[in-house]
């Protein structure tokens, strides 16, 4: 399996939880010519809605943000693993941090139906620094022998 582990940073905003906010967002952002690795949103009740950005470019993701007077919380760190779509291919990297004692505080993940997957992951920012070693090590220390076939 090749894989790539990438930290990224993102942007938090607090939206209204109803059509069209993520909408309007992502056209000033595509306008501005802000490119972005991920995106995920998810509710937060009370009728407000979390939408974290992961640009390419955070530079210009701040830029635009502050050009349309949209408050944006950030930047955070979080990392993002790419690789090819096997059977328990995202094990082994919960599997290291686990080893390591690092808590995955949230992750999400998608394929892209050509074999290829795309996988966000979130661990404590005390713990950022160690899960990224962790994450890029490929040597027995670091991982134990998976029980699957």
């Amino acid at each position: 399996m090749i894989s790539s582990v990438m930290d990224v940073e993102y942007f938090s905003i607090v939206v209204a939880d109803k059509p069209g906010e993520a909408r309007k967002l992502l056209e000033f952002l595509s306008e501005k010519s802000v490119n972005l690795l991920a995106l995920t949103a998810f509710p937060l009740g009370g009728g407000e809605s979390r939408i974290d950005f992961f640009p390419e470019d955070p530079s210009l993701l701040r830029e635009a943000a502050e050009d349309a007077e949209v408050p944006m919380e950030g930047p955070k760190k979080a990392f993002l693993v790419q690789g090819e779509d096997t059977i328990g291919a995202l094990y082994d990297f919960h599997l290291k941090l686990s080893n390591a004692r690092i808590n995955v505080r949230a992750c999400n993940g998608v394929v892209d139906g050509t074999g290829r997957f795309g996988y966000v992951i979130w661990v404590d920012p005390a713990d950022h620094e160690e899960a990224s070693k962790v994450l890029r090590a490929s040597d027995w220390r670091t991982i134990q022998t998976s029980r699957r076939k």
